[in-house]
């Protein structure tokens, strides 16, 4: 390269190459807009057929009704034939927990129950909407009550044939409906809300509670009027939306469902928890039981049964508890400090200190170790009336063996047992006699040649003077002279 006049000497393009240039870089221009063109078109290609793809699985989905899902895996199958209470909770959280631990791909509940317990199904309905594992309810017979709040909340419904589901009205213990409006309305909006989450119709849920309300079902021409709690058929709820699809079987439910080929894991109650089922639910007989065992036994000792029988009573309560979940090691220790405290309460004078921090501890361990506080605390004010009563019989029975005959003396000093009793002094009053010592003021007389002891109205009376009794007052003779009367 060379300088000129201070300038750059290259040297300048010559004009065909100019032309090379403008026509390389049209090329280049062009086959950069022909790629951006096809790849767009490619990208579009397959975006189409995508939604193509997706479009016809869905319409394949939808006039199977199934949901389709891809594979096979284990389908684990749960269960809920009895009624719904704590323990039933208990053991379907146990039940789904190894189910999200075996990575199951579904979860089928078997569900034939009249209902139970309003907690308790509530709790078992947040328990399979956390699930990690798709749920399916097979309706197998009836799903009443709290068994169809426990179907609506699974991800889907299937119904066995002549099977039925509803009759959700809430009632009390002996059976009557429960006409609490704020009850009611809590209870309606649970149904529903368990409804809507799965795209069925909220109003037919609210039906199955409330008896109040009128629902209009144009799919099955039926109008449930009010007064009535509404059911329905395992046809009906297909047509209503409440179930998914009829079945005979699970296997036919998974099937439908859409598993291939799948290994069936049978979830069952261990015995430990069919027995802390029932403990369960006869909570307050046992509490009945305990409580009027050890009083009795503390009351009116030395029969040992009663005492035996309190004691096993409360060991199957907190057994029961314990088994089903709600019971720690605290709730024991907590009650078995209290009956310590209850019983040194009874020996060691604290002025009721001990009384109260017992009768605290007792109470506090059996609320604790119970599934609610509320139901815990109503059981035991019941068990606790209801062993009064037992207490005052069985202690009016055996009121001569009780603890209080300690404290009251009983010994009789009788003539057949060989005490021979004072003799009635009053016997001596207007008779005669002559002091053998002076009188100042007591001595001894003899009267009627007997030595007794005497006392004067306070005079000083010489010895060997005559005297009269006038007066006999306990234990006493009282004597005057009788010179001077």
């Amino acid at each position: 390269m060379q300088l000129r006049d201070g300038k750059d000497a290259r040297r300048e393009p010559t004009a065909w190459r100019k032309g090379l240039a403008r026509w390389l870089r049209s090329v280049m221009a062009v086959g950069l807009m022909a790629a951006g063109i096809v790849s767009a078109a490619a990208a579009a290609n397959g975006s189409a057929a995508a939604n193509g793809s997706a479009a016809a699985n869905a319409a394949d989905a939808a006039g199977k009704g199934a949901p389709n899902p891809a594979g096979s895996g284990s389908v684990y199958v749960i269960p809920v034939k009895q009624t719904v209470e704590s323990g039933l909770a208990s053991f379907l959280n146990r039940a789904l927990t190894e189910a999200e631990e075996a990575e199951a791909s579904l979860a089928v509940l078997a569900i034939n129950t009249p209902g139970g317990e309003l907690k308790s199904a509530e709790a078992i309905g947040d328990r399979i909407r956390a699930s990690k594992v798709p749920t399916l309810a097979f309706v197998e017979g009836d799903a009443a009550s709290a068994g169809a709040y426990i179907a609506l909340n699974a991800g889907k419904i299937v119904m066995a044939p002549g099977s039925a589901i509803g009759a959700a009205m809430v009632v009390d213990a002996s059976g009557q409906a429960v006409e609490s409006p704020k009850v009611v309305s809590f209870w309606s909006s649970k149904m529903k809300a368990a409804a809507e989450m799965n795209g069925r119709n909220g109003d037919i849920a609210v039906g199955m509670v409330n008896p109040d309300l009128t629902v209009e079902m144009k799919e099955i021409g039926r109008t449930k009027a009010k007064g009535e709690i509404l059911s329905l058929s395992a046809e009906e709820a297909l047509k209503v939306g409440y179930a998914d699809a009829l079945a005979g079987s699970v296997d036919e439910a998974v099937a439908w469902y859409g598993l291939k080929d799948w290994t069936t894991v049978k979830v069952e109650p261990t015995v430990a928890e069919r027995v802390a089922s029932w403990l369960t639910g006869v909570t307050t007989l046992l509490l009945i039981l305990g409580i009027a065992g050890i009083v009795i036994e503390l009351f009116v000792p030395g029969f040992g049964v009663p005492g035996i029988v309190g004691i096993a009573a409360f060991a199957l309560y907190f057994f029961g508890q314990y088994v089903a979940g709600f019971a720690g090691m605290e709730s024991v220790v907590l009650f078995i400090l209290g009956v310590v405290l209850l019983v040194l309460e009874m020996f060691v004078p604290s002025f009721g200190i001990l009384g109260l921090l017992g009768a605290a501890g007792v109470i506090a361990g059996i609320v604790i170790a119970a599934y609610d506080t509320g139901d815990a605390l109503k059981s035991l004010g019941i068990a606790s009336l209801a062993a009064l009563v037992v207490i005052a019989i069985v202690v009016y029975i055996f009121r001569k063996r009780g603890i209080w005959n300690r404290f009251i003396l009983r010994e009789s000093l009788t003539a057949e047992q060989g005490f021979i009793p004072n003799e009635d002094r009053r016997i001596w009053v207007g008779k005669e006699g002559v002091t053998l010592t002076p009188l100042r003021p007591a001595g001894v007389a003899e009267v009627e040649g007997q030595r007794i002891d005497v006392v004067s109205l306070g005079e000083f009376i010489d010895a060997g003077r005559k005297v009269r009794v006038v007066t006999a007052d306990g234990t006493r003779v009282v004597v005057k002279e009788a010179d001077k009367e």
